[in-house]
């Protein structure tokens, strides 16, 4: 897949990221690159692969779930925040 200045200008509106114009063309081929690898996945068969397929047969050691506040953590995260409210970050709408 080849990353163009409409995909990247996209994709900057999306991240709410602006890409220097001098770093613009780094970044299509760094881009550029990531998806090819990424293609390079879709070629591989998989049709006898169980959905399933783990590297071991061990399950997952579970924990109980106790649900638990540091309120001062909340608060430092949230200091370094740009907009909050009532203990939440405040970010703009995104959803097209």
């Amino acid at each position: 897949m080849q990353v163009d200045d409409a995909l990247l200008t996209k994709l900057e509106k999306l991240s709410f990221l602006k890409v220097s114009d001098d770093k613009r063309e780094e970044i299509k081929s760094q881009l550029s690159e990531i998806m090819s690898f990424v293609d390079n996945l879709a070629e591989l068969d998989t049709d006898g692969i169980d959905d399933k397929f783990a590297m071991s047969s061990e399950s997952t050691m579970l924990r109980e779930d106790t649900p638990q506040c540091e309120s001062q953590i909340n608060d430092d995260i949230l200091k370094n925040a740009p907009q909050s409210g009532d203990h939440f970050f405040v970010v703009p709408k995104i959803i097209e």
